[in-house]
């Protein structure tokens, strides 16, 4: 049987885990008798002295069984580090895109940015939004003069769908298509699809199925139909393992980082907030029949910003809004409950390997490491039939963990292919080193 790789290390889904090697071992008071036990203290008290004729020696053991280990992401809590912040610093614009007749109406969360060049839709991995792609689109628009697209796929962020837990493959690709048209019309600017992890897959079966006739380029991340498959049989375990809730978002974002999801925190302040919702129960709030279930937005005030829901506001008199913050104290949880999916897991990724080396298209393929090839890949990647990168050292969200590294071979592969041109005050080079 073929060795599952380093299930703590990456998630097929799009869902990174902790390595052990990441945590210091630290040593245990009641693993070393020389040092002193630390007693309680409710908070006020002054901290209790050891005498100084009490000698390492002689300290009696402790009549109490130690308590286990905290995780590390419960030690030393910084909010000032880990606080979240604004998609605002990242894109242009946000918006919610209605698709579909009014009695059936979908309405898609989608952040814009750029207004001249090729439009590159990004599509992000299971679990996530497109919030994960906010520090690389600051990267790429820095490099390129280019359209950016990223949008909660169904089911994620703060999309709204009346079918939410349709997440098959068919569905997605046209809520794909669908949702470009409704931005840019029937014929939008040349595109270049770009999908992480479950959303490779999806921009992989929008390119076979031709829905976008407009499509010049895909490019895919860490996404390879052998070792997605073979991860697939862990994935209950691995979302078992997680924390179910957090007490705040920053809490989530430090968990976030020091467990390994995600590697750059400064991805982490801005991502984390597109993976989790709070619990609020709200009496009394009545929603006309064509708005949407409320999302998450962020309201400034001073250098905080607070997460509130959109149903919490209302209109004064001049038409200004009038926000009702909620308490602070919440418990957040996941947005979506990937185990619920499990029926597609099979449908995203099998056959994805030939569907995109079947793909007329060029094509890029970004992964963390080189182990990611199954055999089909391998060999179209010896005969020539697309562009790779490896770029480590990151964990499977790449475009999260090193988002310059992926701007910069994007960059490439787009000048290569004259598909774009470089932005103002940088110089085009398609040096990159791509493996062929």
């Amino acid at each position: 049987m073929a060795e599952v790789r380093s299930e703590v290390e990456t998630s097929s889904l799009g869902l990174g885990a902790p390595q052990l090697a990441d945590y210091p071992q630290l040593p245990h008071p009641a693993a070393d008798p020389t040092l002193p036990v630390a007693e309680p203290q409710l908070p006020g008290e002054e901290p209790l002295k050891v005498p100084e004729d009490r000698q390492p020696e002689t300290q009696a053991e402790p009549d109490t069984c130690p308590l286990p280990p905290r995780r590390m992401w419960e030690d030393s809590f910084d909010t000032e580090n880990y606080s979240a912040v604004s998609w605002r610093q990242y894109f242009d614009q946000s918006e919610d895109i209605p698709v579909g007749p009014s009695e059936t109406r979908d309405v898609f969360r989608v952040y814009r940015n750029g207004t001249d060049g090729p439009l590159l839709v990004l599509l992000h991995g299971g679990g996530h939004s497109a919030l994960s792609w906010a520090v690389f689109t600051t990267a790429i628009a820095s490099r390129v003069t280019c359209r950016v697209l990223a949008m909660d796929l169904r089911g994620h962020g703060s999309t709204q769908v009346r079918q939410s837990d349709d997440l098959s493959t068919q569905t997605m690709s046209r809520d794909v298509a669908n949702v470009v048209r409704a931005c840019y019309g029937e014929a939008p600017p040349p595109i270049v699809l770009v999908g992480h992890s479950m959303g490779g897959a999806i921009a992989v079966h929008t390119a076979s199925s031709m829905l976008l006739p407009t499509t010049v380029g895909l490019v895919v991340i860490d996404v390879v139909e052998g070792s997605a498959m073979e991860m697939l049989h862990s994935m209950q375990n691995f979302l078992k393992g997680r924390p179910k809730s957090f007490e705040s978002i920053a809490h989530a974002i430090e968990w976030s980082v020091k467990s390994g999801q995600i590697r750059n925190r400064e991805s982490a302040r801005v991502s984390m907030v597109g993976q989790i919702k709070r619990h609020v129960e709200v009496e009394d709030v009545v929603e006309s029949p064509e708005q949407a279930i409320p999302v998450s937005d962020v309201v400034v005030e001073g250098n905080e910003e607070i997460y509130v829901d959109p149903s919490y506001v209302s209109d004064k008199p001049d038409g200004t809004p009038e926000v009702s913050i909620p308490e602070p104290e919440g418990v957040y949880s996941w947005r979506i409950d990937l185990s619920k999916a499990e029926k597609y897991w099979d449908g995203w990724f099998r056959g994805i390997s030939n569907l995109f080396l079947g793909c007329n298209l060029p094509k890029l393929l970004l992964l963390a490491g080189v182990d990611r090839l199954d055999r089909d890949l391998t060999i179209g990647q010896m005969q020539g039939k697309f562009m790779m990168q490896v770029l480590p050292p990151s964990g499977h969200a790449v475009h999260e963990d090193t988002p310059d590294k992926v701007a910069d071979a994007l960059a490439s592969f787009l000048f290569r292919h004259k598909f774009a041109e470089a932005s103002r005050g940088q110089r085009t080079s398609s040096s990159y080193p791509f493996t062929r």
